[in-house]
């Protein structure tokens, strides 16, 4: 579906607090991975489902991070969008204009900050993740995050030798590992439809300008009941390509 106008943080209990970070396999991984996909969905688009059953397919792949940002602007068809924030639309608006297509549409999906193709299609799916790969491998910054007592450390590592490094936004997204939704009505009625690894929050929380950095927040402070897992993303600019990324829960 094409529109031509768009309309802190949980860890969860079942993660048990790491020991010493150098020896704790349990709630951290170093990456990065081996892409990055951004599914742009709604509930009011008959044809999201499939993108959706897509994602979780490279969501299992364990080098793979898959992220679900469901959008309102369809909510106007019948059917308002329970899951989708204002934050995810704009988003997509800031690729769209970077990728110079003019207009936003779902299922889209965005690989590596680098490439956009249509959700529903594997194989394009398949040559972005293998294209932005090549184009990225000379730019790839290592991430470690974890969790240690109180706090949640996030460390980005240096630029790779020879690279002339950009400055970089460290994102923290908060994701819901599953949700389900009976749609009433829209193009989607009488649908009970799953949705996988849904951003709840999108949100900088520091800089990276090339060198090794460490980032440590209070756990306390950004525990929430309904989301079980944590990303973070190295993105050049805000919607730039994403030269690292780290998942916490597994």
């Amino acid at each position: 579906m094409v529109s031509a106008a768009i309309a802190c943080i949980l860890i969860a209990p079942a993660l048990a607090p790491a020991q010493e970070p150098e020896q704790s396999a349990n709630g951290r991984l170093t990456g990065p991975p081996h892409a990055v996909i951004e599914m742009y969905t709604s509930q009011g688009c008959s044809d999201c489902p499939a993108a959706d059953a897509l994602l979780k397919q490279y969501i299992d792949q364990k080098n793979i991070v898959g992220l679900t940002l469901p959008v309102d602007y369809w909510d106007y068809l019948g059917w308002k969008d329970t899951l989708a924030g204002a934050r995810n639309a704009e988003r997509q608006r800031q690729y769209a204009e970077r990728f110079g297509i003019g207009t936003v549409y779902t299922p889209q999906a965005v690989v590596n900050g680098a490439v956009e193709v249509v959700g529903s299609s594997e194989s394009e799916i398949d040559r972005a993740i293998r294209a932005s790969e090549t184009a990225l491998a000379s730019s790839r910054v290592p991430v470690h995050f974890w969790h240690y007592g109180n706090s949640i450390i996030i460390e980005a590592g240096s630029a790779p030798n020879d690279s002339e490094p950009k400055e970089a936004t460290i994102w923290l997204a908060v994701v819901q590992k599953s949700a389900q939704v009976v749609v009433k009505s829209g193009e989607n009625a009488g649908k009970t439809l799953t949705y996988y690894n849904v951003v709840r929050e999108l949100t900088p929380v520091g800089v990276w300008n090339g060198r090794p950095t460490t980032i440590r927040l209070a756990r306390a402070a950004i525990m929430r009941p309904e989301t079980e897992d944590l990303v973070v993303l190295i993105q050049e600019a805000n919607t730039g390509p994403i030269i690292g990324a780290a998942r916490l829960g597994d």
